[in-house]
């Protein structure tokens, strides 16, 4: 439970308080976008949700007292709590989940870089080699269709309808020779 505070956006010196009572301030891992997150709630409204980022500063400003700039949300937050061991604890899971964030910042960038290196090297490569099959097999699969569908055509239909199919096909072939 803690004293939740804003820095005034006009001053950026002078304290507000967000919070009339002392409020319980949570982390919170947001599985959605994989980020961690402080969250504090007085009733229904959400007085901090700030996303934790792996360059945030917890700073101890006295027994009591500690704060964090959120860039994001462009304020600093201040915690007042009712004794320095609670203050030293929060401070504690803070560092711990800085470094988690870092460490799941790292892994999507991983990610970000195993998508992205072989459409790299796809396009840096050969452009030729990846059009060539293309066109090789876009006119046999022109040249192989009437075929297929010659042969498959029967099976479907009766013979009746597929015979004309036949002549139209034999006909057309007349013309492309």
């Amino acid at each position: 439970m803690a004293h939740v505070f804003q820095i005034d956006p006009n001053t950026k010196k002078n304290w507000v308080p967000t919070s009339k009572h002392a409020v319980t301030v949570s982390y919170f891992y947001d599985s959605t976008r994989n980020v961690y997150r402080i969250i504090s709630l007085d009733g229904s409204k959400a007085i901090i949700n700030s996303t934790i980022t792996p360059n945030m500063t917890f700073t101890k400003t006295s027994q009591k007292f500690g704060q964090w700039a959120d860039s994001r949300a462009n304020t600093v937050y201040g915690l007042g709590f009712s004794s320095e061991h609670h203050l030293s604890k929060f401070a504690e899971k803070f560092q711990e989940f800085k470094e988690a964030a870092r460490l799941a910042k790292e892994k999507s960038q991983e990610k970000m870089e195993l998508t992205s290196t072989p459409s790299q090297e796809s396009a840096g490569g050969d452009i030729q080699s990846p059009l060539t099959p293309e066109s090789i097999n876009g006119t046999d699969d022109e040249r192989l269709m009437p075929e297929v569908m010659q042969n498959s055509e029967p099976r479907a239909e009766p013979t009746q309808n597929a015979l004309p199919f036949t002549h139209r096909y034999r006909f057309h072939s007349h013309i492309l020779d």
